[in-house]
C-alpha cells in the first residue's frame, strides 16, 4: 500500500456495500492522506448484493466523510459499483438510476496527473551521478524532482551551500533552453565545484532546508519491530545516511485517530518518533514534495526495507547545536602517547571470558608502558547505563552510549578495551562504523553449555529458573559475529595466552608513523 501510493496520483478506495467502513478502509485512508494523494476515489462495491439501494450506499458515504473530514481528506468522489454485473465500471448502470455521476474509468481517464504541481515548486534536482567520460567535461545527472531550470540560472550545491550557476542542459538528443520537473538531464555548472551522488542542485535563492535531526511520521513494515537507538541505512532521494529512531513518540489508532503511549513499533503500526542522522541531509517537509521529503530505512544487515517515513520538520536544536572546532587534534593525542589508538571490543557470552582476557591484556599493555582504558559491561551499568535494563531495545541503547564513549577515549588517544556482551550485529556493526580505521572485534568463542556449567554469578541458574527475563542464550538470542579480526576458542586456549596473541595482533597491525 505504502510502496504503490508513494509513487500515486490517485486512491480508490474499495468498500464492500455489505460491510461499510471497515477498519482496513480507514488504515488505507489515513495512509492515502499521509502520502498526500490529491485525487481520492471512493468506490462503493457489489451493490448488486444490497439490491443497489441508495440508502445503503449513501448511508457508507457519510459514515466515510466523517472519518475523510477528520483525517484531513477534503475532497472524494463517491461511486457505486458492481465489479460482478459491471455496474458503473466502465458504462453506466440501469440498476441505479438514483445515481447521475461518472463511471469509475470515465472519472479516471478525467483526473489531471500532469507534473502542474511540481513545476510549480522551487528547481531541485538530486544528483544521482557524476558525469565525466574524459577530462573535457564534467556534468552532473538527475531527474529533476520539481521546478524549471535554464542556462544562466543561478544554483546552490547543498548540503555545502556553495553557488555557482548553470551553464549547459544536456541530453542525448542535444542541449536544451529548458528543462523541467519530470525530465532526465545532465547540467554542467560554470564553476569548479564539488559535487557528488546524493547533493542536491537547487534554486540559489530558494534552496531546501538541511539538517540531521528531524521529526518524522514512521509506516512500520517488518515482523522485526523497531529498536529505538539501532542504527539503521536511511535513503532519501539519492541520499543514504546512517540514522537512528528514538522511542516513538505515540502511535495512531487509525480507527479512533487516538495518539497512543508506545515503546516501539510493530508490523503495520504506524507512529511519530525522532530521528537523527549521522550527517546532513538536504530535505523539504513531506507536506511539501515526496521527492525530498519521503524516506526509507533499511537494516543494515538483512537490507530489508523496514519502514517508510515522511520528514515532518527539523527540530529546532539541528540548527542550534553546532560542532566546536579545537586546536589540540585526536591525532596530537595520539602522538604525545606515542601508540596508534584502538578499541578492542570483546564480545561472547555471559562468563565466556570476556572480562579476565580484556583484564590480562591490559595488563599486558600497561606493562608495555601503553595509555589505555577498559570499560566493563558490569561496571559500566553501575554509573552511566543505570537506567538501562535488558530488553532488545536497552541492549541497543546500552552498546550505542558504550560506542560514543569508547570513541571519545579513542579521540583522546587512548586504546581502550571493552568487555561486552554486545549480542546484536547491527551494534557491533554500528560501532565499527564510528571506528573503521581502530575497531578490532575479538570473540570470546565459549559454547553455551560450557559457559553455563562455569556460572561464576550463578546468573545461568536464575535465567533457568525463570527468576531473570531476557537472559542472552537462554531466553534473548546472541548473534555470533561472522567475521571477527580475532577469535579465542576457551575451550582449547588459556585467557593468558588469549591475551598474549591479542597483544601480539594489535602491536603487528602498530602504525608507528602517526
Amino acid at each position: 500500500m505504502v510502496t504503490g501510493a508513494s509513487t500515486a496520483d490517485a486512491a480508490v478506495i474499495l468498500i464492500d456495500a455489505r460491510k461499510g467502513v471497515l477498519p482496513q478502509t480507514r488504515r488505507h485512508s489515513f495512509l492515502v492522506q499521509l502520502l498526500r494523494l490529491r485525487h481520492v476515489v471512493l468506490a462503493v462495491n457489489k451493490m448488486d448484493l444490497v439490491d443497489y439501494d441508495q440508502d445503503v450506499f449513501e448511508t457508507i458515504v457519510a459514515d466515510y466523510r466523517a472519518f475523510a473530514d477528520a483525517i484531513g481528506i477534503a475532497q472524494f468522489t463517491a461511486i457505486p459499483i458492481s465489479g460482478f454485473a459491471g455496474d458503473n465500471v466502465a458504462t453506466p448502470s440501469s440498476a441505479m438510476p438514483w445515481y447521475d455521476g461518472p463511471t469509475l474509468i470515465e472519472h479516471l481517464e478525467t483526473i489531471d496527473v500532469e507534473a502542474d504541481a511540481a513545476q510549480a515548486r522551487p528547481f531541485r534536482l538530486p544528483v544521482q551521478r557524476v558525469n565525466r567520460p574524459d577530462l573535457d567535461f564534467r556534468g552532473f545527472s538527475g531527474l529533476i524532482a520539481s521546478g524549471s531550470v535554464r542556462p544562466g540560472d543561478a544554483v546552490r550545491i547543498l548540503p555545502s551551500g556553495r553557488t555557482t550557476s548553470v551553464a549547459r542542459i544536456v541530453t542525448m538528443d542535444g542541449d536544451l533552453p529548458e528543462a523541467v520537473a519530470g525530465q532526465s538531464v545532465t547540467l554542467t555548472l560554470a564553476d569548479e565545484v564539488d559535487c557528488s551522488r546524493g547533493d542536491v542542485i537547487a534554486l540559489a535563492d530558494s534552496p531546501p532546508q538541511v539538517a540531521d535531526q528531524f521529526r518524522a511520521t514512521l509506516v512500520w513494515m517488518s515482523e522485526t519491530p523497531l529498536l529505538p537507538g539501532r542504527s539503521y541505512w536511511l535513503k532519501l532521494g539519492t541520499q543514504t545516511v546512517g540514522a537512528t529512531v528514538q522511542e516513538p513518540r505515540h502511535a495512531i489508532d487509525v480507527a479512533t485517530l487516538a495518539e497512543l503511549s508506545v515503546k516501539t513499533l510493530g508490523l503495520n503500526d504506524i507512529g511519530v518518533a525522532e530521528v537523527y542522522t549521522d550527517r546532513d541531509v538536504v530535505f523539504e517537509p513531506f507536506a511539501d514534495g515526496a521527492d525530498l521529503g519521503g524516506f526509507i530505512l533499511i537494516d543494515r544487515a538483512t537490507n530489508a526495507t523496514v519502514a517508510a517515513g515522511m520528514l515532518d520538520f527539523a527540530l529546532r536544536r539541528a540548527q542550534n547545536v553546532h560542532w566546536q572546532a579545537i586546536d589540540i587534534t585526536s591525532a596530537a593525542h595520539a602522538q604525545q602517547k606515542g601508540q596508534v589508538p584502538r578499541l578492542l571490543w570483546f564480545t561472547g557470552l555471559s562468563g565466556s571470558g570476556k572480562s579476565t582476557i580484556a583484564n590480562l591484556v591490559e595488563k599486558k599493555l600497561f606493562a608495555l608502558g601503553r595509555h589505555s582504558f577498559l570499560l566493563d559491561g558490569d561496571n559500566v551499568r553501575h554509573g552511566l547505563n543505570k537506567d538501562l535494563g535488558f530488553t532488545d531495545a536497552d541492549r541497543v541503547e546500552n552498546i550505542r552510549r558504550i560506542g560514543e564513549v569508547a570513541k571519545l577515549m579513542t579521540d583522546a588517544g587512548l586504546i581502550v578495551l571493552t568487555a561486552f556482551i554486545s549480542p546484536f550485529r547491527a551494534e557491533r556493526e554500528m560501532v565499527r562504523a564510528m571506528l573503521p580505521d581502530g575497531f578490532v572485534e575479538i570473540f570470546v568463542d565459549t559454547p553455551l553449555a560450557e559457559a553455563e556449567a562455569r556460572d561464576v554469578k550463578g546468573l545461568y541458574a536464575k535465567a533457568r529458573a525463570g527468576q531473570i527475563a531476557n537472559f542472552t542464550g537462554i531466553s534473548s538470542p546472541y548473534e555470533a559475529p561472522e567475521r571477527p579480526d580475532i577469535r579465542i576458542d576457551t575451550t582449547r586456549e588459556s585467557p593468558e595466552a588469549a591475551a598474549e596473541r591479542i597483544v601480539e595482533h594489535i602491536m603487528g597491525v602498530w602504525t608507528p608513523d602517526l
